[in-house]
């Protein structure tokens, strides 16, 4: 077995080779049995405010009820639709105990991709943070949504912080645009309304749809990844198998900075640490540096989880260096590549491996990690996480060996049902259990994988494969250069060309000295033909640079 799975002699001790996904039949029945250990820990904070497990439990059990006093039926769609606040976890927790199917969207969407998910997904009901109502009220109409509940930034934050909170967004910032829906609940009434309520019997299974997550949509039109009870419950104890070897059950305290709607925040915060007595301490908006740092402080944190160009960002600002990272165990990093020089900055200040996982939405979403006992390697996404194979292969779906690159594929629980409603590309990205990533990469001898690339943002220059994420790691590592993207453009000559955009860390940076840096770190054909300096990137609000739109902004540029 072994030697398909070369991997397994790295597994840290005291980690599975399988974890048994069938061990909770629903995710509903793992919440109850965390809800009922943990009774009087603090499992949320935001903004100072805190909800222990009882807590959540009791008033999540009230959004439930409201939900099927309203007409709501297991099986229908809900979307959630507003950043990392208290009443992320309640709704999330009473629609699933309501049976509803969760549909996360992000908050940052425009009309045109509302329509698209919410029509998509026919969602009967949405949760929306008041900042975006306006957004809601422009599509309304093209939507099946007849529950419509409203809430705002600081509505769990109790006297007088919700009124300052609220003051500061409604007036000063002005970011709740004038909206006018009719027939909407806040979220208190929602909860006031639900105790009069319980929730209906329902019988729930393990291969039920439970979320709907939808696939960032930056290789096309955004998909419904359907995750299921068994996936999700899965890749939780897949995560709790990683991390408990080296975490204390009921005692650590989580920073979460990225947003719960996103597949990674989604499973490993919400649900997976959360499972183990884990408190997560929210931040609303995670732009804004000066709140994730003042986090760090108020809190004794021992696990961070988080972004690449939020790292980055964050050993680059001024006051990092002022938190005590004693506490600290555990630092992960997915949602895109790491880079050497940010990783290497990282441990260098905090004490602490910054840990590169790899994932999916369409796989729950977590499939490799780094180990955490401290062989972790830099520059790798880890191991395949228990019950999880992983393989490399080429273009004709043959299997290749150690050290050669090709497409990785992932085979595991944790693997999603298929796209919604999209039997043709549900076929073409699952073949007999194996999930095509569009990832390229390779294992060492020993099962230690490494992406190289997304296939589609691969760049061919006559004739040779060039990956973007090695141009953008070697030019991030120039001590002037805060952050950057590399991208291809046509070129008659050559086919492709590598096109560069760099932001300034130094202002002193000149056009001839950043190439002559690449020209010393590079083979002449990955050099790039031009360069760009910006003063920031288009990112997603996850903080996920956004190739394709430089990409498509050059190709305008050049007509």
């Amino acid at each position: 077995m072994s030697e398909h799975r070369p991997w397994l002699k790295n597994y840290p001790t005291g980690i599975p080779v399988n974890i048994d996904p069938d061990a909770y039949a629903t995710l509903v029945e793992l919440l109850e049995e965390t809800f009922g250990k943990y009774r009087k820990k603090p499992a949320f904070s935001c903004m100072g405010k805190e909800l222990t497990f009882e807590q959540v439990d009791k008033l999540s059990k009230q959004f439930g009820a409201y939900l099927h006093s309203r007409g709501l039926e297991p099986g229908d769609k809900i979307a959630l639709m507003m950043p990392n606040t208290l009443q992320y976890p309640i709704a999330l927790f009473g629609a699933l105990r309501a049976g509803l199917v969760v549909v996360n969207t992000n908050p940052l969407y425009t009309p045109r991709e509302m329509r698209h998910q919410f029509t998509d997904s026919n969602a009967k009901a949405i949760i929306i943070a008041e900042n975006f109502a306006a957004n809601l009220e422009q599509i309304l109409k093209d939507t099946s949504i007849k529950t419509i509940i409203t809430t705002s930034i600081g509505e769990m934050l109790g006297f007088p912080k919700k009124q300052i909170v609220n003051f500061v967004v409604r007036r000063l910032r002005r970011m709740v645009p004038k909206y006018n829906i009719p027939n909407t609940t806040t979220f208190t009434e929602a909860l006031k309304q639900g105790k009069r309520f319980t929730i209906k019997a329902f019988q729930g299974r393990a291969d039920d749809v439970v979320l709907l997550q939808y696939t960032g949509g930056t290789t096309g039109v955004s998909k419904g990844a359907m995750l299921t009870n068994r996936n999700l419950v899965a890749n939780m104890l897949q995560i709790r198998a990683w991390m408990m070897p080296f975490l204390k059950e009921a005692e650590e305290i989580a920073l979460c900075p990225l947003p719960l709607y996103h597949i990674f925040a989604f499973t490993v915060n919400c649900l997976a640490l959360m499972s183990f007595g884990t408190r997560s301490v929210l931040v609303t908006n995670a732009r804004d540096l000066n709140s994730v740092i003042q986090a760090m402080k108020d809190y004794k944190i021992t696990l961070i989880t988080g972004v690449n160009t939020l790292f980055n960002a964050l050993v680059n600002h001024k006051d990092f260096t002022t938190v005590d990272f004693s506490h600290l165990k555990v630092t992960v990093g997915g949602g895109m590549a790491v880079q050497r020089p940010v990783a290497e900055q990282w441990q260098k200040l905090t004490g602490c491996f910054l840990a590169e996982g790899y994932g999916m939405t369409e796989s729950s979403p977590v499939a490799a990690v780094n180990p955490l006992d401290g062989k972790g390697r830099l520059g790798t996404i880890g191991l395949p996480v228990s019950s999880t194979d992983l393989r490399i292969v080429d273009h004709m779906g043959n299997v290749l060996g150690p050290n050669q690159v090709g497409e990785i594929q992932i085979k595991g629980p944790q693997v999603m049902k298929g796209y919604y409603n999209r039997p043709e590309e549900t076929a073409k990205t699952i073949t007999d259990g194996w999930l095509s990533t569009g990832d390229m990469g390779q294992m060492s001898e020993d099962g230690f994988f490494q992406i190289v690339d997304r296939k589609k943002d691969m760049i061919l220059v006559s004739g040779f494969n060039v990956y973007p994420n090695e141009i953008e790691e070697v030019v991030a590592s120039h001590p002037k250069v805060l952050e950057c993207a590399a991208i291809g453009l046509p070129d008659e000559k050559s086919g492709e060309i590598v096109k560069l955009f760099v932001v300034k860390k130094d202002a002193s940076l000149t056009e001839k000295e950043m190439i002559a840096f690449c020209r010393e770190n590079l083979t002449g054909y990955k050099v790039p033909k031009e360069l760009e300096f910006r003063t920031d990137l288009p990112k997603t609000n996850v903080g996920k640079i956004l190739r394709r739109a430089l990409r498509e902004e050059a190709m305008k540029g050049r007509k």
